[in-house]
């Protein structure tokens, strides 16, 4: 059987009727529900969506942030065999939602009452819109606006008119028909339009399953955007199809409210499974440090004593407690209680575990989560791909590794050529199965590229172990060039500089055939301040000198890497950097320098940074303490 997303539903409802399945906070307490209540909010969203016209095929763009009606929309609009045009709520109404709403040919857009400004402000730009529904009630309505209470009402009316006609219309649906055009980030160029069918999720979630448990009294919480499929599959309907829950952030007036708003959300409605990407875990990691230093040095003594007990006892737990180790398990455990038990508290106690999306996460963020009981399994995936391809999970797992590929899937490693290669050396990542997109929507020359006899390039650089682990080390199609055609991913050396320094935080490296490596690097100041106060305590951080010695000390963490440095062979040296601008601003979403699954762009970064690049491969330029690099600390 090939179920449609209306199956897995139905299926679940059949199951779970009464049981919760959303969890939303909207005054002082998360309230359930349930999974019938879904389904009857679902079809009413579809009769509502009928009698304005919709007919299938019908591209409905949906821009909110995580609640309730978010996923009641998507169910709503995929009964009305419509398609969601799923937006992110980080991009701004110039280019990036006109490119999007006019290239999807969207008709209506279901929008949030925080978002609608955006939508009134290029509302004239879309020819081709017929209907905005609000879902927040609002004190005056533009022309083409409803509110989603009113297309409830029309519902309601409508099936009493013709009570059959959204099963009817349901029932027709089949699984290769379209549920998402999901857009790429466009980092590059334009943005294209993911076409994920029916099939691609529900086989996706299948597949999910087969690598980890999900027990119907779980409950996450959405941190992530809804908007990705990640948490499509992982999140929502995974949960799904287990007669699990899911809760949703509860949103503030800003983004910085509703950021503030995910601790107390995950204390209320203490999770089993958060889904992570590695920035969210670094804040955690970082929130978790600043509360135990506030705590006292006995404190902060004992917690970096049981870190480094657990690190060595872990290793990279599928090999944990052998041999000697396992002697240290009683002092460990009493470590458990009295230490990281307290910690766990702060995720509201009943957390078994993360599963991390998105880009590389650093093992020794995993270590760290691993350590105090709350593992961070990395998983691997790209939204081609619906998105997920592999993942560690508490039955089988090697910190550092991607995790054991989900089943069935066809995966092979290939070189350049598109030769297969044997297990241990690196290629291209490519994969086969019920899984892979449809297409990308309206451009078929990417089509052809990306999917080659029903093969996903995923354009990663990766290998697999002798015991079927999955090692993803890059991007294949992003590799540097030295000056001797020589080719090597960056992101191994970029993450491990900003996670084993505390005064790095970002980094970019660059080489396109040039004589050697450069670095942009984006420092933390605060860190390099104290740094210079306990050094030279009479230093004002304003003078030129304390700027020296603060580069100085960059300079320091580079050479770590190269002989005689702590870190000496983990990269051969003529990758590393040989000159370093120091960038003044961090790359973020907001500058436009990072996607919206927290990604760097590489190449809008060093489109930005093309001068102070270009000045690195000039002479004196290797000398770290230069003015641009002084006035950046300013």
């Amino acid at each position: 059987m090939r179920p449609t997303i209306i199956d897995l539903l139905n299926s679940s409802v059949d199951k779970f009727t009464h049981e919760p399945f959303l969890w939303e906070k909207t005054d002082n307490e998360f309230t359930p529900t349930t999974y019938i209540e879904t389904k009857i909010q679902a079809h009413l969203i579809a009769a509502g969506l009928m009698s304005l016209g919709v007919v299938f095929g019908d591209k409905i763009a949906l821009l909110s942030e995580g609640r309730n009606a978010w996923i009641t929309a998507e169910l709503g609009i995929l009964h009305a065999a419509a398609i969601n045009v799923p937006l992110s709520i980080k991009l701004e109404e110039s280019n990036d939602l006109i490119f999007r709403l006019i290239h999807s040919e969207a008709k209506y857009i279901m929008v949030s009452g925080g978002q609608l400004n955006k939508i009134r402000n290029i509302a004239g730009e879309l020819p081709q819109l017929k209907k905005i529904i609000v879902f927040d009630e609002q004190a005056e309505y533009e022309p083409m606006e409803s509110s989603l209470k009113q297309l409830l009402e029309e519902g309601k009316q409508f099936l009493k008119e013709n009570p059959s006609v959204v099963e009817e219309c349901a029932k027709a649906i089949s699984p290769d028909d379209l549920a998402n055009i999901s857009y790429t980030s466009g980092t590059t160029a334009d943005p294209k339009g993911i076409m994920l069918t029916h099939r691609n999720y529900t086989a996706n979630v299948e597949q999910a399953l087969t690598l980890m448990t999900i027990p119907p009294y779980y409950r996450t919480l959405l941190i992530l955007p809804l908007d990705h499929c990640f948490a499509h599959v992982a999140g929502f309907y995974s949960f799904m199809a287990c007669g699990a829950s899911v809760g949703t952030v509860q949103s503030g007036k800003t983004g910085m409210e509703t950021l503030k708003n995910i601790p107390v959300n995950i204390k209320e409605l203490r999770p089993s499974l958060l889904l992570s990407v590695p920035a969210l875990a670094k804040s955690f990691k970082k929130n978790i440090e600043t509360t135990i230093r506030t705590q006292g040095v006995v404190v902060n003594w004992l917690f970096e004593t049981a870190l480094k007990m657990a690190y060595s006892y872990n290793k990279e737990g599928f090999n944990k407690g052998q041999g000697l180790q396992r002697l240290k398990k009683p002092l460990l455990d009493l470590f458990d209680k009295i230490i990281f038990s307290k910690v766990r508290e702060a995720f509201g106690g009943k957390l078994d575990f993360f599963i991390g999306g998105g880009a590389l996460l650093d093992i020794d963020l995993q270590r760290f989560f691993y350590a105090i009981g709350i593992p961070m399994f990395q998983g691997y995936g790209l939204s081609e791909a619906t998105p997920i391809i592999s993942s560690n999970g508490m039955a089988r797992h090697k910190l550092g590794s991607s995790g054991y590929l989900v089943q069935p899937l066809d995966l092979k490693i290939c070189d350049s050529e598109g030769r297969e290669l044997p297990i241990g050396e690196k290629g291209e990542i490519i994969i086969r199965g019920e899984n892979v997109m449809a297409g990308y929507y309206k451009n078929e020359k990417a089509t052809a590229e990306t999917i080659v006899d029903g093969w996903l390039h995923t354009g990663d650089m990766g290998y697999m172990d002798k015991d079927g682990f999955l090692y993803v080390v890059g991007r294949f199609k992003s590799l540097l060039i030295s000056s001797d055609g020589e080719k090597y991913s960056p992101e191994g050396i970029e993450e491990s500089l900003a996670d084993t320094s505390q005064f790095i935080e970002q980094v970019i490296l660059y080489n396109n055939q040039n004589p050697y490596t450069v670095a942009l690097i984006v420092t933390n100041k605060e860190a390099l301040k104290r740094f210079v106060l306990h050094k030279k305590p009479h230093l004002d951080w304003g003078t030129t000198e304390a700027k020296e010695l603060a580069l100085e000390k960059i300079q320091h963490e580079i050479n770590e890497y190269r002989k005689g440095g702590k870190y000496e062979g983990a990269f051969p040296e003529r990758w590393l950097p040989a000159a370093v601008a120091v960038i003044s601003e961090p790359f973020t979403e907001q500058n436009g320098l990072v996607n919206s699954t927290m990604k760097v762009m590489r190449a809008k970064v060093e489109e930005r940074y093309a001068d102070r690049i270009e000045a690195l491969y000039t002479s004196g330029a290797k000398a770290i303490n230069n003015p641009e690099n002084i006035a950046a600390l300013t």
